[in-house]
């Protein structure tokens, strides 16, 4: 579609006036958006308590395990009888 044909077709909806809206568009909007916002809530609510979940279960493996702690060596045996 060229330039003048996209100017033509939007001239001609332009020159059709105003249509109606039907009734009820207002309250049915209304629902779906209040809907939508309370799904984007729960989601958001799911998201934190997974991140919550995900970081005390990291804390207490990381205190389980204490990964901060260096593993005795193993490749010198005990000084012992000298």
């Amino acid at each position: 579609m060229s330039g003048g044909d996209r100017e033509a077709a939007l001239r001609r909806l332009l020159e059709q006036g105003q249509r109606t809206v039907p009734p009820g568009i207002h309250a049915e909007a209304v629902r779906r958006g209040g809907r939508m916002l309370r799904r984007r809530a729960l989601a958001r609510r799911l998201l934190w308590l997974l991140l919550v979940a995900a970081a005390a279960a990291f804390a207490a493996w990381a205190l389980t395990v204490q990964p901060w702690v260096e593993p005795p060596s193993e490749t010198t045996p005990p000084l012992t009888g000298w």
